[in-house]
């Protein structure tokens, strides 16, 4: 439980005083409680005495309104932390959870699926903070409630509170036993909710092939297997959840019934008063309630706590080194000096003492099989992690010596799978440069070719596209990425051949679109049709992460190497498709 205490004070961040004082008030609100029981004693016996003691029964109902009162106002007090703060807290948590993750190397983000990071900032965080605050107090009212109780227990009859006393250790074993038990399946069950999550996300995305490989509904064996792992998992928590919570009421019961007789013993031997053993009876009632209520909160109080771990575990991230003072860029040609690379959880090198000079506005392909390192170049120019051999520099900088917020204002992306939100598409295009005005957008809109097709949609630049773009067509798509980029207007430019899975007439406008793009930009292009490339002012041809060709198209082809080769197969698969045309 300290455990937990010193991760909820660190969650609660600025808001800790709140959360300290509202567990203080919990406090002093349980001991009120407990001397409120208290008065059960004295209030019997005046009840019970013959005559009546009627003034002094008097000032103890009086006593014993203002006591509920005061332990009423504590209680709402309290209330502020759960009310208040708690949803500040969340907003705080969630706020530093991707700050977090704008500053983890994306490919330590890339390892975690959708669904497992929707669990984590939607689900856990709401789990967490939800209970944060209440399950503290509350935790403290079943513990303190009944010490008080056994403390005015022993003003009635010593042996009575020995007797309740004994009940606490009984309970012990069994609430470890829980504790193991229950933070174990949750951990399953919280698990098995985020593979599910993640194969929803999955099964709606892919939705369109699942159904032309009719893996939909109950054929869709991944979603299945998800689904069915979470019912059992559940199932299985929930029967292992009863067996503790069963016992343990069973437990507080005949304790209950042990001590009162006891008590109907010692008053048949004469040591014991019928309003003494009265009172023990409803503070003995009182006492069994917290311990009950102990086992029931014991999953939700595991729950919290996998909800912390697995928040942390996502803070826990190391994130990218920001140096702290940070170089400018002014020049934009890239160099790779003896670069090597490798994926986390990974043995073979991604890139291998990668070497070469891209000069400021100019043109570097990159050609090769795939995975044989292309994308891996595009994504450490833009410091998708850090290498871990060589050198990124940028004009005459290491990019690691340059403010992540710099480096990415002097980068445009356009790649072939392009991300549009749920937005419209004036939004998707302002992106790029969030104080754009509306000519600025029109501007780059025209300039990618996207005008056009913008003014026949039904709202024009204010129609929503749909998830992930999906009300257009993948040129329009395409082209909004380039219109995107323009707007940015950054000096370096970062393409992964976005035509190559177009149709012609479509491929002719995105190649004008990029046309206008790169003029005067540095520019490195992935290309799988080479005829793309000819007029490039550099070409690398990449094998199994290392540069084995490099030059202009004229001189590649004079070297009969690997490149000579793939520019005649394509060649010829071209000739094959105009002959078949015909």
């Amino acid at each position: 439980m300290l455990k937990t205490y010193r991760r909820m004070m660190s969650v609660a961040g600025a808001y800790r005083p709140q959360l300290q004082r509202a567990l203080l008030l919990s406090v002093m609100a349980s001991i009120l409680q407990g001397i409120i029981f208290a008065l059960f004693f004295p209030l019997l016996s005046a009840l019970l005495a013959r005559p009546v003691a009627a003034q002094q029964a008097g000032a103890l109902l009086a006593l014993f309104g203002v006591l509920v009162l005061v332990e009423g106002w504590l209680r709402w007090q309290e209330l502020d932390f759960s009310w208040l703060i708690s949803t500040n807290v969340a907003h705080d948590t969630r706020l530093r959870l991707g700050e977090q993750l704008r500053r983890i190397p994306l490919q330590a983000l890339n390892q975690r699926r959708s669904g497992d990071l929707n669990m984590v900032m939607n689900g856990n965080v709401s789990e967490l903070v939800m209970w944060m605050g209440s399950l503290s107090t509350l935790v403290i009212q079943t513990v303190a409630v009944p010490l008080i109780t056994v403390l005015v227990t022993l003003f009635i009859d010593w042996r009575l509170a020995m007797a309740l006393l004994v009940t606490f250790p009984l309970a012990v074993p069994i609430y470890r036993q829980m504790r193991s038990r229950v933070k174990r399946t949750l951990r399953e069950v919280t698990e098995a909710n985020a593979d599910t999550a993640s194969r929803v996300v999955e099964y709606a995305q892919g939705l369109p092939v699942l159904r032309a490989t009719q893996q939909v509904g109950t054929r869709s064996q991944r979603l299945q297997a998800a689904l069915e792992h979470q019912r059992t998992t559940q199932a299985r928590g929930q029967r292992l959840v009863s067996l503790p919570v069963i016992t343990m009421a069973t437990l507080v019961e005949v304790g209950v019934l042990v001590v009162i007789g006891l008590g109907v013993l010692f008053i048949l031997q004469g040591s014991l008063s019928i309003p003494a053993l009265l009172a023990l009876i409803v503070i003995a009632m009182r006492f069994t309630e917290p311990l009950a209520q102990l086992i029931g909160l014991t999953s939700i109080f595991d729950l919290m706590e996998i909800g912390l771990e697995r928040i942390e575990a996502v803070m826990q991230i190391p994130a990218l080194p920001v140096p702290t003072a940070p170089t400018p860029l002014t020049q934009f040609d890239i160099t790779f000096d003896q670069v090597s690379f490798r994926y986390a959880e990974q043995t073979a090198w991604a890139l291998r003492d990668v070497s070469f000079h891209a000069p400021a506005r100019s043109l570097t392909a990159l050609v090769g099989p795939s995975g044989s390192g292309k994308t891996t170049i595009t994504r450490l120019i833009s410091r998708f992690a850090d290498v871990q051999a060589g050198a990124i520099r940028i004009g005459d900088i290491d990019i690691r010596q340059v403010k992540p917020a710099d480096l990415m204002r002097s980068l445009s992306v356009v790649f072939q799978d392009v991300y549009l939100f749920d937005d419209t598409i004036f939004n998707n295009i302002r992106m790029a440069k969030s104080g754009a005005t509306d000519t600025e957008v029109a501007a780059a809109a025209r300039a990618a070719n996207c005008h056009d097709f913008i003014t026949r949609l039904p709202q024009g630049y204010d129609t929503r596209i749909g998830d992930i773009g999906g009300a257009l067509s993948g040129g329009e798509r395409q082209r909004l990425s380039i219109a995107r980029a323009m707007l940015k207007d950054a000096p370096i430019v970062l393409l992964d051949e976005p035509t190559s899975a177009l149709d012609t007439e479509s491929e002719v406008a995105v190649q004008k679109a990029i046309n206008r793009l790169v003029t005067d930009k540095t520019v490195i292009v992935i290309a799988h049709r080479l005829s793309t490339i000819v007029g490039a002012d550099l070409i690398l041809v990449l094998e199994e992460g290392q540069v084995t060709e490099r030059g202009s198209h004229r001189e590649l082809l004079a070297q009969s190497g690997r490149y000579a080769a793939m520019w005649a197969i394509q060649q010829q698969s071209q000739t094959w498709r105009q002959g078949n045309r015909v």
